[in-house]
Formats: structure tokens, C-alpha cells, sequence
């Protein structure tokens, strides 16, 4: 008899897991998909475009609140923890409330979740949300475009739109974020790729996405896997490079899926070490030592600049963050923070009393944020309540540590400045070497 089988997921790797293990797989029905993290994507389906003919109807999405009534409903036999960047006591608990329900709670692994790749593959993961992925991605691209390389990222999924329209997504101009409709989440992850000059590429459908990375028309010689939270890659790598993060010291080994990405690196990348208390920075390079004493070590920085630090000496200023690393990523400061405190900011102003809309219900889900607000925009009306939100906040300008250009996206009625930050090597081994011999191995 058919098993049947719940995964528990956030709109990325649940679907992709469906994808490369369940879908077409006669063993096995999936009766619900079910939601947490991601605001509005429970009551919806997973069309049966995507989920194919054994799904007709396609696949229900629940709220994960429901989760003993559905297993108790579909007569669940095995659930899938599907989402990431978890402390292990919440992965457990989920195990726990599962179990007590009467069914299996299953994590599914590499061998079954990782599709293989015509061309070489370099993945970038992390311990944790925030560690800094997108700018370690940034380096790599760079080095390998230095070398006349074409290089094709592909982005972890962040689907929150129309799942048919969004199976296979190709962006390579800033326009191509307008026309696929993306959230700002998604817009902060793919317009530091393009206005590099680099093709990337998201959506549903993973392995129809490699299909079309390795094949893209303007070339490809190289896949880079840019990875979400801290995910272990999608696709099979060639060279695995993992950011650990020492303002989280501990979380390294604490996190679940993190810690499987820690131990599947290659090369372990110790970022923001210019920003990092020294007894910090000694503990993640014990635990690294612990769990993957094979891994090569970088030593890096993310130095800041800012389009005009006039803005913030000497102000009372709003931090606007990236919102995932705030929420999810539990992080109690960020690049704008940093910034902030740098160039001489008077004051840091709590955005707390002037928040409206969805934004006051996730400082109510995330209490723990404090005075930064995170630029969340899953959806038009969470746009309309961040410029709302900070255009009310009594401060006397605005400091964007987001990795997108936000006032193109939102009207903002006092003076801002934005934030950036690139990843920088100290010392040996850098990635340079790292390229160099990834490169000299494949013949590129």
C-alpha cells in the first residue's frame, strides 16, 4: 500500500524535495504540503503542473499549526521536515509533535535531494541566515569571470507568487525583477547578480532550472549554487564553500540544516572578522576544527561604505535591515547597524511606535528584532506598510543596510543613504587559490 506522506516546509526546499523524491514516485501520495515562516502561502495548492499526473487535483498547503489534525485526517504515515535555519530543540520538538501524532517524522538527505550537473558545480552555503552568502558569491563570480569564465547562478527557491509562472525563472537585467514580479526578499538576492553582469536563476522546478542554466544563451562553463538560510545545495558540487558567521558563535554546530552544510565544506569561509570579538572568532574556528577538520579555512571581512555619511553623523536615524536575517536569522544587528555606528550616528530610533499593518504583526511574531525594522516585502501590502513604516518614524534620516536599491521600490520622504558591502580576504588561503585550483581540476 501507498504511504502517505505530509511535508513540512516554507515554500523552497519542501517543493523541491516533492520534486526529486515524491513526485512520480508510485510508493508514495503526498496529501498536504503544510506552511510556517513565509506569511500567505498556506490555502493554496502545489498545481498539478508541477506535481504531476499522479496529482490531478495538485497538492493541498495548510497552515503548520494544523499539522496532528492532518495527519490524523489523511492517515499520515511519514512527515518531511522540509525548511531551514532551526535550532535543533525546534527540530526536535517538530519530531516530537509528529511522533506523538502516530507518524514518522523523515529528513531527507543529499543522496536523495541533490541533482547532478553537466557542468562543474560550485555551491555557497552557510551555518546561518546572514552569514553572508550573497557576497561571498559575489567574490567567487568575480574570480571566475576574471578568468574569461561564464558563470550561471542559481539562487535557492523563494516561490511566493504564481508556482506555474515561477517554475523556471531567468534574470539578467534589473527590469527582469519587475517583470517576474519579485518580492523584495527576492529582489535583495538576484539584483547584486545582475547588475554585475552575471545571468541568474530561481523557481520551482529545480531540475528544470539546471536544464536551462546549462544551457542559457549567453553561455555557461560554471554553475554556482547561491544558497538560501542554511541549506545544503540542490545540486551535486564539485567544490563546496560554507560562510560561518562570529556573531553567532556556536550556531555553527546548533542549527539544523547548518551544521550538514558545515560539514560538507570544502572551504570554510570566517566572514566578518573586522566586526567580530576575538574570543568569538576562536570558538567558530574550534568547532570548524571539531566537525570537518579537513575543511580549508578563509579568513575574510565585509568592509562598508556608504553612498553619504553625512546622512548619519551626527543624526537620529531608522536602520532599515535585511528582513530575513532579522527574523528568521535572529540577528541583532546588521550591515546598517554597523554603518550606523561607524559614521557617527547620534541615535538609533525605535521603529516600534510607528509601525502599521503586517509589519507591527512580525515584530509581534519576532519580538526579539528590537530598534531595526526589516524590510519585509512578501507582497504589495507589506511594500505599502514598510514605506508607510518609515516614512511615520520621527527620525531625521534613514540608513538602507538592505542589499537592493529600496528607493527605487518605495517613496521615502527624508534623506537616506544605502549600505554596501563586498567580502574581503585576509590573508592565506584566500579564494583565490581556492578558484585557481577548482579550475586547474575541470580543465576551465
Amino acid at each position: 500500500m501507498k504511504k502517505n506522506v505530509i511535508i513540512i516546509g516554507a515554500a523552497g526546499r519542501d517543493f523541491h524535495n516533492f520534486n526529486t523524491y515524491y513526485r512520480g514516485n508510485e510508493l508514495y501520495n503526498v496529501v498536504a504540503f503544510t506552511a510556517a515562516q513565509i506569511p500567505d502561502i498556506d490555502g493554496r495548492k502545489y498545481p498539478t503542473e508541477l506535481a504531476g499526473e499522479l496529482y490531478p487535483e495538485g497538492i493541498p498547503i495548510f497552515a503548520e499549526e494544523e499539522l496532528e489534525n492532518l495527519i490524523a485526517k489523511f492517515n499520515v504515515d511519514d512527515c518531511v521536515f522540509s525548511y531551514s535555519d532551526l535550532p535543533y530543540p525546534k527540530v526536535m520538538k517538530m519530531s516530537a509533535r509528529v511522533n506523538a501524532a502516530g507518524a514518522n517524522f523523515i529528513l531527507l538527505g543529499p543522496k536523495d535531494t541533490m541533482i547532478k550537473s553537466t557542468k562543474p558545480v560550485i555551491a555557497v552555503t552557510a551555518v546561518r541566515t546572514g552569514c553572508g552568502k550573497s557576497q561571498t558569491s559575489r567574490r567567487v563570480i568575480e574570480l571566475l569571470m576574471a578568468k574569461g569564465l561564464k558563470v550561471v547562478a542559481v539562487r535557492h527557491p523563494m516561490p511566493y507568487g504564481d508556482l506555474v509562472a515561477q517554475k523556471v525563472q531567468r534574470f539578467a537585467t534589473v527590469e527582469d525583477l519587475k517583470l517576474h514580479k519579485c518580492t523584495i526578499e527576492e529582489m535583495e538576492e538576484y539584483e547584486p547578480h545582475v547588475v554585475r553582469g552575471n545571468v541568474i536563476y530561481a523557481g520551482v522546478d529545480y531540475e528544470a532550472i539546471l536544464r536551462a542554466a546549462e544551457n542559457d544563451p549567453d553561455g555557461c562553463d560554471v554553475v554556482l549554487w547561491d544558497g538560501g538560510n542554511n541549506d545544503f545545495s540542490f545540486y551535486k558540487p564539485d567544490l563546496t564553500i560554507t560562510v560561518v558567521d562570529p556573531h553567532r558563535p556556536g550556531h555553527e554546530i546548533a542549527y539544523y540544516p547548518g551544521e550538514v552544510a558545515l560539514r560538507l565544506a570544502d572551504v570554510a569561509v570566517i566572514n566578518k572578522m573586522d566586526s567580530a570579538a576575538p574570543d568569538a572568532i576562536q570558538i567558530v574556528r574550534q568547532n570548524i576544527a571539531a566537525v570537518n577538520p579537513n575543511a580549508i579555512v578563509v579568513d575574510a571581512a565585509s568592509p562598508l561604505k556608504v553612498d553619504d555619511p553625512s546622512v548619519i553623523k551626527g543624526k537620529r536615524v531608522l536602520v532599515v535591515e535585511d528582513g530575513p536575517t532579522l527574523t528568521h536569522g535572529e540577528m541583532k544587528l546588521g550591515a546598517g547597524t554597523v554603518a550606523a555606528q561607524k559614521f557617527g550616528a547620534a541615535e538609533l530610533i525605535d521603529p516600534r511606535p510607528f509601525v502599521v499593518g503586517k509589519l507591527a504583526e512580525t515584530f509581534q511574531i519576532y519580538p526579539n528584532i528590537g530598534v531595526l525594522l526589516p524590510a519585509m516585502g512578501y507582497s504589495e501590502q507589506q511594500l505599502t506598510d514598510l514605506q508607510e513604516t518609515i516614512n511615520r518614524t520621527d527620525c531625521d534620516s534613514v540608513v538602507i543596510g538592505t542589499p537592493i536599491d529600496l528607493q527605487r521600490e518605495i517613496k521615502i520622504n527624508k534623506p537616506s543613504t544605502r549600505v554596501y558591502y563586498d567580502l574581503q580576504e585576509i590573508g592565506a588561503p584566500d579564494l583565490v587559490g581556492v578558484i585557481d585550483d577548482f579550475t586547474k581540476k575541470h580543465n576551465l
